[in-house]
């Protein structure tokens, strides 16, 4: 290392440049000084001990230049998601097949239907709007579907008062082929800046031997550089079990292999890698993980599949409901344009989703599980409890949650409101039952 300083040079050591200047009261014979006191009758310090105290110095003023950015890095970085982000990306639904035009009426019916009113914010083009590099370098956005450029798509997404998200890969390719940002990771960023995104999720596909978290904290910290508040979403999948060391490196991780619009599925890629996953699935691999998230840094179980298809809406209600719970980013994945009451209803339960964007940030923990009959808490800012009654099963039951299992005394009264009939439905000392339909849940919020 070389820092150069104030006209002093640090090479794994120390040299003091040109020769030493003193008073007149002493001179140096030998590399030792003779002079025992200055002018106002003070020992004269030695110049070897001066600067063994300035080398000390500036070794301390290298080592807190190097750890207070750091420090001061995480903070920023965890201030751009106090609370799970809310959004859209487009994968789910349409896969490659975006364009400018698909784009903006996204945002026009999240700025009109409610979703904008209700908390969502991002909309996110994930895999395939890049299609090349340019002679710099630079990357090139697809010019038959986004014709208009991104930076005119990015403006138009903020006119709505929303934000604007993009996708790229720390491979050499994406997962669909485009360019990746392997090696252009600087660049990348300032571009996206240039463009005016607010939201990067950052594939895993094609990275070879790279180590994960070098990759990601490369591209963070070249987000970073931008000067841009730029939200980071990391997505390997779980592979690398990023919630050990993501947290200051992103927003939020992935936790599993990708989502499918199932109950219930485990199917292997085709190279024989595990697997896309059904939604109880993913919420089982949630269980474990409540300690690594929080505000700024969340677990993240992939998108929404709501109103995609493959799902009863009792099934999507659960789905929903889990993600409130689990303080996962409620990142909407079908067509916003044209959706039923019933799933429109789902996406903008403003009770559902102020549990999801409570302030404390605690993930929902798994307190009972009983064959087919579960039961999780999650305590929110106000000292009350939201807690869900999950019935896997095929037929409809009857589940209690005792007041102990929430970590409340069982002689305190609690009210409990029902989440999603928006009711009160009155006050209980010790427990509370209710009868779940078959794949459905009640959400409550218990207030003593």
């Amino acid at each position: 290392m070389d820092v150069s300083l104030a006209g002093l040079s640090l090479a794994h050591g120390y040299e003091e440049s040109g020769p030493a200047s003193l008073p007149s009261s002493g001179r140096v014979e030998g590399g030792r000084y003779n002079g025992k006191r200055d002018p106002r009758g003070r020992p004269k310090a030695a110049p070897a001990l001066a600067g063994r105290a300035t080398r000390i110095g500036l070794i301390l003023a290298l080592i807190l230049f190097v750890m207070i950015p750091n420090a001061n890095a995480q903070l920023q970085r965890d201030s751009f998601a106090p609370t799970p982000p809310m959004g859209w990306n487009s994968w789910n639904k349409f896969a490659c097949n975006v364009s400018e035009d698909l784009i903006k009426s996204v945002a026009d019916a999240i700025a009109t239907n409610g979703m904008k009113d209700a908390g969502y914010q991002y909309v996110v083009i994930d895999d395939c709007w890049q299609v090349s590099r340019d002679e710099n370098g630079n990357i090139v956005a697809d010019p038959q579907r986004f014709p208009s450029g991104i930076k005119a798509l990015a403006d138009y997404v903020h006119s709505k008062g929303l934000k604007f998200g993009l996708y790229s890969d720390a491979g050499t390719k994406t997962c669909a082929g485009r360019p990746g940002s392997q090696g252009h990771e600087y660049q990348d960023a300032l571009q996206y800046a240039r463009w005016g995104a607010d939201y990067l999720k950052y594939d895993w596909c094609n990275t070879g031997t790279r180590n994960a978290e070098e990759a990601y904290a490369t591209m963070s910290n070249a987000l970073l550089a931008t000067g841009r508040p730029i939200v980071l979403s990391i997505c390997e999948w779980g592979k690398n079990k990023a919630w050990l060391w993501a947290k200051g490196i992103g927003n939020l991780w992935r936790t599993t292999g990708d989502i499918s619009d199932h109950w219930s599925m485990q199917k292997k890629w085709g190279d024989g890698s595990c697997c896309q996953l059904g939604m109880v699935e993913i919420v089982d691999l949630q269980a474990d993980l409540w300690a690594f998230s929080g505000p700024g840094h969340w677990n993240d179980p992939d998108m929404l599949e709501v109103g995609n298809g493959g799902m009863t809406t009792e099934e999507y209600r659960s789905h929903f409901s889990f993600w409130a719970m689990l303080a996962a980013p409620l990142i909407a994945g079908n067509d916003v344009r044209a959706m039923t009451p019933e799933i429109r209803n789902i996406l903008t339960n403003k009770e559902v989703i102020a549990v999801n964007q409570d302030a404390l940030g605690h993930q929902a923990r798994r307190v009972s599980k009983n064959a087919d009959q579960e039961i999780w808490s999650r305590p929110l800012s106000d000292g009350s409890r939201a807690v869900i009654l999950f019935n896997r099963g095929a037929v409809t039951t009857e589940i209690t949650v005792s007041w102990t299992q929430l970590a409340y005394p069982n002689h305190v009264t609690a009210n409990v409101r029902d989440l999603w009939t928006h009711k009160d439905l009155g006050k209980f000392t010790g427990s509370f039952s209710s009868t779940v339909t078959s794949h459905g849940v009640v959400m409550v919020k218990v207030s003593p």
